[in-house]
């Protein structure tokens, strides 16, 4: 694996040694952690295909950013799409979880055509209708107009070794508070009202491209049910409910999660 910084944004990626013509799997965290939660993922596939991980801006060795509007969904979709068109890559499956999701939908919104298949894991089309975010929207309106005064610390994150975060819940304090740590009060206070101003639901009939989703149905934070309701309107759509994983399946599910990706891309091996 070579690691880089893409110098028009200073976004950090990392990716294995690419084949021409072959398939290659854009990986994009969730909120408040970084590319290094697919470590496992890209040598788990790097013998078969090209693996790109970037952390978001915000995140691990990206860029901090000052400003509300700098974590705009669309600023974020445009990073991913800016990166991919520096490298050239024209044949790629979209792989995003949780947060990751919400800028993989703003992707197929401006880019769909240029997506070949998309994996949305733990996703959720409209973070703000879910109950979590009635208690915490109201509260993180509140306190956003003080977070412009808090001084503001350019300082890029590093990446956390997950393997030490294995097994841990939706709300394990520990992983949290070194996410959180890491990425800095300020990103995580803008992405996550951002993401409660996100809602999907007009696109996923617009959908034309193969999808996967895959949910844990002990998942506290996005409610599987959101999955299902998904499933309906994509028109070529896998549904895949994983009995025992949490949000965290990422970290907590890798065998299944690493074999049900496996088993979509040989497929649709065809159709991609």
């Amino acid at each position: 694996m070579t690691e880089q910084i893409f110098s028009k944004n200073g976004l950090y990626y990392r990716m294995n040694e690419f084949r021409e013509n072959q398939l290659t799997l854009v990986f994009i965290h969730g909120l408040s952690g970084s590319s290094s939660a697919w470590l496992p993922y890209e040598n788990f596939f790097k013998d078969k295909y090209n693996t790109l991980s970037l952390d978001l801006r915000g995140h691990g060795k990206s860029p901090k950013f000052k400003n509300y509007s700098d974590y705009e969904m669309g600023k974020l979709a445009e990073d991913v799409n800016d990166l991919i068109d520096h490298l050239g890559i024209k044949n790629f499956v979209l792989i995003g979880h949780s947060f990751g999701t919400l800028v993989a939908f703003e992707f197929l919104i401006h880019h769909q055509e240029k997506v070949r298949a998309v994996v949305f894991i733990s996703p959720n089309i409209a973070v703000g209708k879910i109950k979590i975010a009635h208690l915490f929207k109201p509260l993180f309106n509140i306190f956003k107009p003080l977070v412009g005064f808090w001084k503001f610390s350019p300082r890029v994150g590093k990446h956390i070794d997950y393997s030490n975060y294995k097994n841990t819940g939706d709300w394990n304090l520990r992983r949290m508070f070194a996410d959180i740590s890491n990425t800095g009060l300020r990103a995580y206070f803008y992405g996550t009202l951002q993401s409660y101003e996100q809602n999907f639901e007009l696109i996923l009939e617009r959908i034309k491209i193969p999808v996967l989703i895959i949910h844990g149905e002990k998942d506290t934070i996005f409610p599987i049910e959101n999955s299902k309701a998904m499933m309906t309107k994509i028109k070529d759509s896998k549904f895949v409910s994983l009995p025992n994983a949490d949000h965290i399946l990422v970290l907590n599910n890798f065998s299944e999660v690493s074999n049900e990706i496996s088993k979509f891309l040989v497929e649709y091996k065809n159709a991609l």
